[in-house]
């Protein structure tokens, strides 16, 4: 049976021109998937194709955004090569930075805050790493640098390099931040050494370390709230 390009479909059921006439927010994740798409194969349609890679995240957005170019590829999904799962990957990363834009704009009044918006910076890597957030004394962002990456297995921050940057950006207050890919939130024996050592190290510079947040897929775990700071 021979599928029907999407440019035979009535126009008002096509992605595009839905989203001219009625805007993004009225189209299915499959849609706008189908945008970045463009093209199908005989088989199936860019509709088609964007339905079976979100089929092969359960429909999670949240994975989707996790996966890089690669591992889009190593679905095997007929239809969709480099060049589109480059689309797709590109566009995932500018709405993750289009919400960080807008959180860093705000003033930092709760861990909840804090956490919201590491979480969306941080939960979609595949590796472990190690970031801090520089606040100044109104506790608005200063600015944000990833210090170390590492395996899956772990990482390692150094507070020398951690307290330069802070003495740089002026800062007078830091927050450390990590993901667990592994989505597990409890912190290990070598987090809760670490943070305490990097504190101590602050101290004698007057910095303030407000809190450790470790973020994931499956939300965050604040040292501070926790009591371990």
């Amino acid at each position: 049976m021979r599928k029907f390009s999407i440019k035979e479909w009535a126009e008002t059921e096509r992605p595009r021109e839905k989203l001219l006439s009625l805007g993004s927010d009225h189209l299915s994740n499959s849609e706008l998937l189908a945008i970045l798409i463009n093209t199908g194969t005989p088989q199936a349609t860019a509709l088609d194709i964007a339905r079976a890679l979100l089929h092969a995240v359960n429909n999670d957005l949240s994975k989707l955004g996790a996966l890089s170019v690669r591992d889009i590829r190593q679905l095997n999904i007929k239809g969709l090569g480099t060049a589109k799962a480059i689309s797709i990957v590109a566009s995932l990363e500018l709405g993750v930075r289009r919400q960080t834009a807008i959180t860093r704009k705000e003033k930092i009044n709760t861990t909840t805050d804090m956490a919201a918006f590491l979480k969306s910076s941080f939960q979609f890597y595949s590796r472990e790493i190690f970031a801090v957030v520089f606040l100044n004394q109104a506790s608005k962002i200063l600015q944000v640098e990833i210090i170390s990456e590492g395996g899956i297995t772990g990482t390692v921050a150094d507070p020398r390099i951690i307290l330069k940057k802070a003495l740089e950006h002026q800062a007078t207050a830091i927050i450390l931040c990590h993901n667990h890919p592994s989505g597990n939130l409890k912190p290990s024996s070598a987090d809760e050494i670490l943070t305490q050592k990097i504190k101590t190290a602050a101290g004698f510079l007057d910095i303030k370390v407000a809190d450790h947040i470790i973020v994931s897929s499956e939300g965050y775990y604040s040292f501070a709230e926790e009591g371990l700071l």
